[in-house]
This record gives C-alpha cells, structure tokens and sequence, in this order.
C-alpha cells in the first residue's frame, strides 16, 4: 500500500505539474528511448550480477510490496515460542526438546506458533543452535561468535540485493543520457527540416534524460532505501532469537531470557513487559 500511494503520488505532482504549467504530455511518449534506458538497465543488471541475485528479484519486489514480514503480534509470538521452548528445558532438561528440533516440520512446539513456523531460516536457526547445546556446547562467547558469523553471512547475502539495486539507481542517469544522445545524433541527420520538426526531435530526445534521471531517484533509489529498511527491520526478528538464546545457555530462567529478547526489537514494534507476561500465560500446553 505505501509502495502504491508513493507511486500515485510521484507520477502526480511530476506529470500533474508539466501539465498544469503548459505542457502537452503526448510528447513524453517517446517508447523507443524507454527501452533503451529500460532495456539497457536491464542488461546491465544481469551482466554485473550473479545466479543468487537475479533469482531473489521476484522476492526483492515482493519484499518492497509488503514491506517487513513481522509486526507486534509476530514479535509476540516469537517471544512465546521462546517462553515456551525454554520452559521445556526447565522442566524436563535439554533432552526435553530434542524430538521438536531434531523434526521441527512435526514439532508440537513450533507449529504452535505458525508465524515463527513458516520462516524456515529462524526455525533452523533455533534448531541448529538448541542441537549444539544438546551436544554438549555450553561456551556462551562461542557459540554466540558463531551465530554472529551466520548472521553477518545472512546480512550480506541480502545486502548483496541492495546493493544491485543501488547500482540500477545510480547507472539510470547515465544511460538516460546515451539514450539523448541517440535522439540528437537523429535530430542531427534531420538537420535540413524545418524548425517545428527539429523541435519535436530535440524534445524527444531530451525526454531520455528525463526518463533516465525521473526513473532513477523517482522510483530505483527509493526501492533501494525501502528493501534495505525492509531486511534491516527483519533482521531484528534474528537478533532477538540470537540474544534469548544466549541469555538460555547462560542460565537465565525462562521469563528472564525472552525479556532480553525483548529488549532487542525496535520500539514501535516491542511489546510491554505486561503484554509479553499476558501472552505468555495463556499459551497452549506443548510437550
């Protein structure tokens, strides 16, 4: 909805004020040069990135569509999903829970929460680490260095998305201006025609610039701050799995260990203390 209405709005104080102050809108119709901008921003793309990129753009668009996945009923969730997989460990030992991580598409525990159950990295993640405890690892510093390192991988791994289309930004302008330069390079083997033709030449190769510049920082280069606010949001639904996890092994109760968790997400999506203690009373019995 946000990406729609910043859409509405930037077409309509653009082309809604060329035409308020005189200007014909036919003669931005100019399809040729739209596909060499376009077209070359597209081949350009595709040269200067990898199999992994260009496979994520449908989920690169889908993300700036939606925008974060999680809002406070998913942070909620999360939390208890915690509460509820340490109380396990309190109760019956760390043993208690091997069933649920060692076959997480079955597990009682997860599919309780099926926000948290959808999302197959966070449920490996919970899994690969809670394994690691059941193994023996109780180094707190360690494992946490190790789930530093999967995040920072994970991080890149979508920063490497954002900077592809930082690139597509940035090079627009640019190729904007090839495509003018092919309109006067026209106009030019048309020297001989009257003045009115040669305007209408001229105008259309200047809506290349245009297009290239009102593309790039109209639409490109807010996509690009959008999906990397998008993955940055995001990437707090980890953090607060990394830091109730470590406050767990650390041998924090489980209350204690999701309110660190707590403490990790951002305010405007952070539950209160109260709410967390409300929803974690009325979960429902996992074994």
């Amino acid at each position: 909805m946000r990406l729609i209405l910043g859409t509405i709005i930037v077409f309509a104080c653009v082309l809604g004020s060329y035409h308020m102050m005189g200007g014909y809108i036919a003669v931005l119709w100019q399809p040729w040069e739209y596909v060499i901008i376009l077209g070359a921003a597209i081949g350009a793309f595709v040269i200067a990135n990898g199999a992994p990129v260009l496979k994520a753009v449908p989920g690169m668009f889908g993300s700036l569509f939606k925008g974060p996945k999680y809002d406070k009923t998913a942070y909620l969730e999360l939390l208890g999903m915690q509460y509820a997989m340490y109380k396990i460990v309190q109760q019956k030992g760390i043993l208690g829970i091997e069933s649920h991580i060692e076959d997480p598409h079955n597990s009682t525990l997860f599919n309780a929460f099926p926000t948290f159950a959808k999302n197959h990295h966070a449920v490996q993640f919970v899994c690969d680490y809670m394994r690691m405890v059941t193994m023996g690892a109780n180094n707190v510093h360690e494992i946490e260095a190790l789930m530093d390192e999967e995040l920072e991988t994970h991080h890149q791994e979508q920063e490497r998305n954002v900077t592809a289309m930082q690139a597509l930004a940035d090079g627009t302008p640019a190729l904007g201006i090839v495509a003018a330069v092919l309109g006067v390079i026209k106009t030019m083997g048309a020297i001989t025609e009257p003045p009115e033709v040669l305007g209408h030449l001229i105008g259309g190769a200047l809506v290349g610039t245009f297009f290239g510049v009102f593309v790039a920082y109209g639409f490109f280069a807010p996509f690009t701050q959008s999906l990397r606010a998008t993955y940055e949001s995001e990437g707090k639904y980890f953090l607060s799995l990394k830091v109730g996890m470590l406050a767990h092994i650390n041998g924090q109760p489980p209350v204690m260990a999701i309110e660190f968790a707590r403490k990790a997400l951002m305010s405007e999506v952070r539950p209160t203390f109260n709410e967390v203690e409300a929803s974690t009373a009325n979960l429902p019995a996992t074994s």
